[in-house]
């Protein structure tokens, strides 16, 4: 389990910032300008459940943009365990940009903590079965990258990052192509090199992506009967993806299935923000 992902470009993180500072700052912070230009503050964050760290290459980046005179000494890293009133960084600079920036850094901060924690609880549900936790494109709009992030800060994996750098051939797919084989086909005429995935529902269909030559099949809410089938009849010779459906209450038992990967919409859509307090020192 990877405790220091590498995050996006830098480039990404500080466009994600700057439309989050403009969505809330706008024209100018009006309370903030109450406090005298010349004052200074010395802040803490401190978290008030158990979670894991995410975000903190999007907290900088918001107090850079606000003011670079700010310094931040951090006591907790992205992907580290940390528990209830744990203090996770404390500030200095001046009043206003803290001010101004303190809503927009915890906004980032708890989001992606959140996703972390969350796919860390996945992660650890199926540890020891052997099966891949990988995110979808069931994300956040405009946080992509970012959630993406964190599903590495909390142990899991990342599928695709959109359309573009791999192909899922799903049923709509299948039926406008009129076959898995000919969808299969042109894709591999087009797109050579890029990951190849089928969405099949039957065994009949996982046979046919096989023999068409994907890379790996997504088994689209199988059964728990028919993916223990997939795997006895398929492991070794294409990759297997489960998915549809999947709750913390039921990945266990599909992990034990032998599946090689199991992609969970829930950790990124579904996200249940961590409770962080910044406040003064």
């Amino acid at each position: 389990m990877a405790a220091h992902p590498r995050p996006p470009e830098q480039k990404h993180i500080r466009e994600d910032v700057r439309l989050a500072l403009l969505e809330d700052i706008g024209s100018g912070d009006c309370t903030a300008g109450l406090i005298p230009a010349e004052s200074r503050l010395q802040m803490r964050v401190v978290v008030r459940e158990p979670a894991v760290i995410s975000g903190r290459p999007w907290f900088e980046e918001t107090f850079i943009q606000l003011d670079e005179d700010i310094a931040l000494r951090w006591s907790a890293e992205d992907g580290e365990q940390v528990v209830e009133d744990q203090e996770i960084v404390r500030l200095e600079g001046p009043a206003r940009a803290l001010l101004s920036g303190e809503r927009t850094a915890l906004n980032f901060l708890q989001t992606l903590s959140g996703t972390a924690t969350r796919t860390r609880r996945y992660v650890d549900a199926v540890k020891g079965a052997g099966a891949k936790i990988l995110d979808t494109r069931k994300t956040l709009p405009g946080l992509r990258l970012a959630q993406k992030y964190a599903v590495l800060c909390g142990g899991g994996c990342n599928h695709r990052i959109g359309l573009f750098d791999a192909i899922l051939i799903k049923e709509n797919h299948i039926s406008a192509a009129g076959s898995i084989s000919y969808a299969v086909e042109q894709a591999k005429r087009n797109h050579a090199g890029l990951l190849l995935e089928v969405e099949v529902e039957t065994l009949g269909q996982l046979e046919e992506a096989c023999r068409a030559g994907a890379d790996r099949v997504l088994l689209d809410n199988f059964p728990l009967s028919d993916l223990r089938s997939a795997v006895a009849g398929y492991k070794g010779k294409i990759e297997l993806e489960a998915s549809g459906g999947i709750e913390l209450d039921t990945i266990g038992e599909i992990a034990a299935s032998g599946v090689d990967f199991i992609s969970v919409g829930d950790i990124t859509k579904s996200v249940d923000a961590i409770d962080f307090s910044m406040r003064f020192v």
